[in-house]
C-alpha cells in the first residue's frame, strides 16, 4: 500500500519550524461531525482533542478558545474574565477571514491574523493532545506544552 501523502498546511510548516515532535493523524472528515467523529475516527477519547475556536467580543475583537472535545465554552464566564460584555462565535466565513483555515479544519498554529489565544486550563494535564493541522481530517500529536511555548496563551477555566 502506497503512503499517504499528507498535506503540508501553515501550521505544519510553523510547528516543523519550532522542532516540535508531533504524529501525523489523517482521518475520514465527516461534515458536522466535530470532535465526536474525529476522536471516534481515530480511536482516541474525545477529552484529547482539541477544538479551535475563533470567537469574538461585541467589538468584532475576534479570538482563539481551545477546548476539550467533549466540553464547551461558556461564553458568559469567558466575557467575565475577558471584562467584555459578550463573546460569540464567530460565523464561519468571518472565522476563515481571521484564521486563514476552513471551519473544520482551524490549527491555533500560523493563523492569517494574530489573535489572543485562551486555553482551558486542564488541557495542559493532559499527557498527549490531538489538535487540528489546518486542514479537514488531519490532526497532529502534540505534548500540551507545545500550545504554551508556541503560542503563549493564557488559561482560563471556561468549560462547561
Amino acid at each position: 500500500m502506497a503512503k499517504e501523502r499528507l498535506p503540508v498546511t501553515p501550521a505544519i510548516r510553523l510547528l516543523r519550524a519550532a522542532g516540535i515532535v508531533f504524529s501525523d493523524h489523517p482521518y475520514d472528515y465527516e461534515e458536522r461531525g466535530g470532535t465526536a467523529a474525529s476522536s471516534r475516527e481515530l480511536g482516541v477519547d474525545e477529552h484529547a482533542v482539541i477544538k479551535t475556536l475563533i470567537m469574538e467580543d461585541e467589538r468584532r475583537q475576534p479570538l482563539i478558545v481551545l477546548m476539550h472535545g467533549d466540553r464547551e465554552v461558556s461564553t458568559q464566564k469567558l466575557a467575565r474574565h475577558l471584562a467584555v460584555k459578550s463573546i460569540v462565535p464567530c460565523r464561519p466565513e468571518v472565522a476563515s477571514r481571521h484564521s486563514g483555515y476552513l471551519v473544520g479544519g482551524t490549527s491555533p498554529f500560523a493563523t492569517r491574523r494574530p489573535m489572543p489565544v485562551y486555553v482551558e486550563r486542564s488541557i495542559l494535564g493532559l499527557e498527549r493532545i490531538f489538535i487540528n493541522a489546518g486542514r479537514r481530517g488531519y490532526l497532529v500529536g502534540i505534548a500540551p506544552t507545545v500550545l504554551v511555548d508556541l503560542l503563549r496563551p493564557e488559561l482560563v477555566e471556561v468549560a462547561v
